[in-house]
């Protein structure tokens, strides 16, 4: 396995990725890990729709179901009661 070393990192982004990793559970290594491979085996998103790219981003926590796509459903505006 290559080790890469990443100089200059600006505070803000080091502390957006510490962040990022304690969400997911993950050290901050493993975490520019998952970041790099999702971007150099990304596919054009552009031609993907909305629920097939949710799918993908989810597909590690165990979404089983498949998400519909909402392409030509009506909008229905939210209530909050008042």
């Amino acid at each position: 396995m290559t080790q890469v070393i990443i100089c200059k990192v600006e505070d803000k982004v080091n502390r957006l990725l510490i962040k990022r990793a304690t969400m997911h559970g993950l050290s901050v290594e493993e975490e520019v890990g998952q970041i790099l491979r999702c971007a150099v085996t990304e596919t054009d998103q552009t031609q993907k729709k909305l629920g097939s790219r949710i799918a993908a981003r989810f597909k590690d926590i165990g979404l089983t179901e498949p998400l519909t796509e909402l392409h030509g459903h009506a909008l229905e505006p939210v209530n909050f009661g008042s």
